[in-house]
């Protein structure tokens, strides 16, 4: 039995579900979302919440039971208030700004890197070199922050590159570091 999928979804106000067989639409202030569910998992609509239900007693079924939920929950989160992700660009010289649905990062290549941006996806730059990306779907708020991450990734003995805010980067020691003794006599 599933824990995760037991538990209802509430939809607070301003939020309309609508349900047509395996297709669910999340509408709210922030927009749409839409998502086709699993067949193996019935949901249905009753005061003010969501109840997930397995058809059958399956393995499939009670997998997907929790997921099901899970995915739902975060359409309405989305739709009602939004996701983003902090990204942190260090080094020296290095640089990101937007325009428009266009990232531009200088981040030690010989070209500046441009990266578009997905429809739906939204990203702003500080003072302090940090990207926010935001947007009401959180797949596509995190997989755009993992792509734009990979462009020049954490190095271990700087930090040099782009990391989540909340990352921690492990740092290695350097050559100077790595002597055991006073050296050869």
């Amino acid at each position: 039995m599933s824990r995760i999928g037991k538990a209802p979804v509430v939809l607070p106000g301003g939020v309309n579900v609508e349900i047509q067989g395996t297709r669910i639409t999340v509408t709210g202030k922030k927009g749409t979302l839409e998502r086709t569910i699993r067949p193996e998992i019935e949901v249905r609509q009753q005061d003010g919440q969501l109840i997930f239900k397995p058809k059958g007693g399956g393995r499939q079924a009670s997998a997907y039971w929790g997921l099901t939920r899970t995915l739902v929950r975060n359409m309405v989160a989305g739709v009602e208030k939004g996701f983003e992700k902090v990204l942190s660009v260090e080094g020296v010289g290095y640089r990101a700004a937007v325009e428009g649905s266009k990232l531009t990062l200088n981040v030690g290549y010989s070209v500046p890197v441009e990266f578009k941006l997905p429809v739906g996806i939204t990203a702003s730059v500080d003072k302090t070199n940090n990207i926010t990306i935001s947007g009401i779907n959180k797949e596509q708020v995190g997989q755009t922050a993992a792509t734009i991450r990979d462009i020049r990734k954490p190095e271990p003995y700087k930090g040099k590159g782009i990391r989540y805010a909340d990352e921690h980067i492990v740092r290695k020691a350097g050559k100077s570091g790595a002597k055991g003794g006073k050296g050869k006599k």
